[in-house]
């Protein structure tokens, strides 16, 4: 383990979640997002939301549009239901993955499916390169039992997507078939003092995001808390060490390298390109 951590990636930039609000007045913390998004690709976004508070999660989010990216919603807590233009109808509950792309377009609600108790959980945003940008849109659901859980040195690994080697254990995630290839790991340290390496490619990016206790990351052992996102070096394993209350999410992906144009719900890479989505959407054509 020390070699490896001598080798091993280094935090970048630290980043703070911030509280914001969204949908029909959902409260989250964003935790990436906006700004220069380049340092992020192929990720564009994360929200993490979670409340034992109805008030602050019971409008949703109603029918809204989307273009050129993908989304990756995965519960921890309460359950939220999916619709879409494609007739698609779907509930997400504790542990579930919900894995939709956009494409060329997608008009759909995620509505939550109770009226208390507490409801948590991420959304992921995961651009799509040029080519793939107007292609058809596509929605999965990935029950919480179908995705592949590893023990490793008393670790617990959730793998949601991608390939990795762990501490020499091969791993491979629900979802492995995208061509930003890109990799979403939840990782619950369980116990005092856990050690991993976890080995990824030197040409994808990774970000780890803390949600609980804190993880010591790299050779220099820098620390990150509880609603922090660490961006992390360009190259070697990614070494982490926690403790029994340390919960992280490590999000590895190849950069798309494109240009990247944001306008709320739409992803693409020019602004013409963007005023086009604006008034497909305006004129009923987005779905075209």
């Amino acid at each position: 383990m020390r070699n490896q951590m001598n080798e091993s990636r280094q935090v970048l930039e630290l980043l703070d979640a911030r509280t914001t609000s969204d949908g029909d007045g959902v409260k989250l913390l964003r935790v990436f997002g906006g700004g220069d998004l380049a340092r992020f690709d192929p990720f564009l976004m994360l929200d993490e939301f979670g409340s034992y508070d109805a008030s602050d999660y019971i409008g949703g989010f109603p029918s809204h549009p989307h273009r050129g990216f993908e989304t990756v919603t995965y519960m921890l807590e309460g359950e939220m239901e999916h619709l879409d233009h494609m007739d698609n109808i779907g509930v997400i509950g504790p542990g579930d993955v919900q894995w939709m792309k956009a494409g060329a377009g997608v008009i759909h609600s995620e509505m939550p499916r109770q009226q208390e108790g507490r409801m948590r959980g991420f959304q992921l945003w995961i651009n799509l390169p040029a080519t793939e940008k107007m292609t058809p849109a596509t929605y999965e659901d990935i029950a919480s039992d179908k995705i592949p859980q590893y023990r490793i040195k008393n670790i617990v690994v959730k793998a949601i997507a991608g390939n990795f080697q762990i501490d020499g254990v091969d791993v491979s995630g629900s979802v492995t078939d995208r061509s930003t290839r890109p990799g979403y790991l939840d990782i619950n340290f369980a116990h005092d003092g856990a050690e991993l390496s976890i080995s990824v490619p030197d040409d994808h990016i990774a970000l780890l995001y803390v949600y609980e206790g804190e993880v010591m990351v790299g050779s220099s052992g820098s620390e990150v808390s509880a609603r922090q996102l660490a961006r992390l070096s360009g190259q070697g394993p990614v070494a982490l060490k926690g403790d029994s209350q340390s919960k992280a999410l490590l999000m590895t992906g190849k950069p798309i390298g494109e240009p990247i144009v944001q306008r709320g719900p739409f992803v693409m890479n020019t602004e013409a390109e963007i005023q086009r989505a604006i008034e497909d959407y305006k004129q009923g054509k987005l779905l075209d």
